[in-house]
């Protein structure tokens, strides 16, 4: 796990291979997010995914951001990230 905490938000920057790659690690952390309710902010484009997840209504990071990021490392391990 990359997780870095700073600013009030859990963050992780993933280096791809492509612009393809980076799309199907976007996708991957979709269903996760969406069977929490809890959706992080996503920059991505070729050779770069930047994930944030924050709680606003609790003005930082909680455990709902602990476990969104957990199942985000699962969805996407067996890519080998």
């Amino acid at each position: 796990m990359s997780w870095i905490e700073r600013d009030k938000a859990l963050h992780r920057d993933i280096k791809t291979p492509d612009f393809m790659t980076s799309f199907q690690i976007v996708s991957a952390l979709v269903t996760p997010a969406e069977a929490m309710n809890h959706h992080p902010d996503i920059e991505f484009g070729w050779g770069y995914v930047r994930i944030k997840l924050t709680t606003h209504d609790q003005g930082g990071v909680t455990e709902k951001d602990h476990r969104l990021a957990a199942e985000i490392d699962a969805a996407i391990a067996p890519m080998g990230f």
